[in-house]
């Protein structure tokens, strides 16, 4: 009699964790009161674009900083944030802003061997701080892999790509950097955090 008892009250936990987890899942989705009119002004911005919403959309935020690159290709830096760990992260999207699909080039991956073996990726980035007279690479994992978006083939007319660069942090008293990507103009940078 003791084991039914068990298992009924295990059955009984397990549900009610469910149900807390959806209950808490929807509450934090929901958005409720009044967040109702957010929505309303996202959907009508996407009905003057057409049927392609933008990654972004209902994001108001300028770009830190847009590299151009060849035959319409964009990167746009959204974030610079320092981490706890001492690692410095971009985060932007690629944008085509050409009238057909590019290929994403294989030189942004750099020309350094332990890296070319691992495919495309933005492994050939670098931040310059002038100031400090530094001049800062891709972090790498353990087994030699950039720490940056990887695996950049093609992007079609008007499509965005997410991607994001990890960097050692410049010291504290850094905000400003310039990043440089192989076929890319230069954008300066500032950081946050």
């Amino acid at each position: 009699m003791s084991m039914r008892f068990t298992a009924k009250a295990r059955t009984r936990t397990v549900a009610l964790t469910v149900a807390v987890g959806l209950a808490v899942g929807a509450v934090g989705c929901g958005g409720g009161g009044g967040d109702d009119k957010k929505p309303k002004a996202s959907a009508s911005a996407s009905e003057n674009r057409g049927s392609a919403p933008s990654a972004q959309e209902g994001d108001a935020q300028a770009p830190l900083a847009e590299l151009r690159g060849r035959d319409g290709l964009l990167l746009q830096i959204t974030s610079a944030e320092r981490d706890t760990g001492g690692f410095l992260t971009l985060n932007g999207q690629f944008k085509n802003d050409g009238s057909g699909s590019l290929v994403i080039p294989a030189e942004l991956r750099g020309d350094e061997t332990e890296i070319l073996k691992h495919g495309t990726s933005l492994g050939g980035a670098t931040l310059v701080d002038a100031r400090g007279k530094k001049r800062y690479y891709v972090l790498r994992d353990t087994e030699g892999r950039p720490l940056t978006t990887s695996g950049l083939t093609t992007i079609e007319s008007g499509q965005t790509i997410p991607v994001f660069v990890q960097f050692p942090a410049p010291p504290a008293s850094t905000t400003d950097v310039t990043l440089q990507i192989p076929t890319f103009s230069s954008g300066s940078i500032k950081i946050s955090g």
